[in-house]
């Protein structure tokens, strides 16, 4: 699945000179965590919740309510914004976007092309993406089975047995990290529990299978 599918592609930015009192009550207002910069149609920089927060005056500060709002307010976010951004592009796919976020503890990417920001994806996005794959929530039938053995042609037997069965498949999840055995998921596009007794009758252990709604 590629990136474009699942970014945000209206994407509220500010320019450098907002003030950060500013660029915090617009977070608020659209409920987002963090904000692209943009300088004369580029990405410059990514303020967020966060680097805001670090450039706040501590809660132990001598400093008044009324003077700590003055200094946010006299604050740029171009003082405050991350300058070292990591992007990723619109054909990557998700796979990418989760490495990159891993592999440097982000949440967030700016999705470029062109060097033209055209969207914006997050961990929270990438969830989503996630649970739509795996057809999670959808009416129908999640079926694990393990087989026991692993040879060319194992999956595509299984999946001729539904079809003969005239059970249609909605997703179909593997688990290969056991040595001994592979952990197949599939989710059922039927709420016959039926199906189970004969996957079992035709020596297929199945190890859990649950009507989803």
């Amino acid at each position: 699945m590629s990136i474009k599918k699942w970014m945000t592609k209206e994407v509220i930015s500010v320019p450098p000179s907002t003030k950060v009192f500013a660029a915090s009550e617009l977070m608020k207002k659209h409920d987002i965590h963090r904000l692209p910069v943009i300088s004369d149609g580029k990405l410059i920089g990514l303020v967020t919740e966060g680097t805001i927060q670090e450039a706040s005056p501590s809660k132990a500060t001598s400093l008044s309510v009324y003077e700590m709002n003055y200094l946010l307010n006299k604050t740029e976010v171009a003082d405050v914004m991350v300058k070292e951004i990591l992007t990723v592009s619109p054909d990557a796919v998700l796979e990418d976007a989760v490495f990159i976020m891993r592999r440097n503890h982000i949440g967030v990417l700016p999705v470029m092309s062109e060097d033209k920001l055209v969207g914006i994806i997050t961990d929270k996005d990438v969830f989503d993406a996630f649970l739509k794959i795996s057809a999670y929530g959808e009416p129908g039938l999640r079926v694990s089975i393990v087989l026991h053995a692993d040879h060319p042609g194992l999956l595509a037997e299984l999946t001729n047995f539904l079809a003969q069965n005239e059970i249609n498949i909605a997703t179909v999840m593997l688990d290969r990290e056991r040595k001994n055995y592979i952990i197949v998921q599939y989710q059922l596009l039927t709420t016959d529990m039926g199906i189970v007794d004969k996957l079992k009758l035709a020596e297929y252990d199945v190890i859990n299978a649950v009507l989803t709604k």
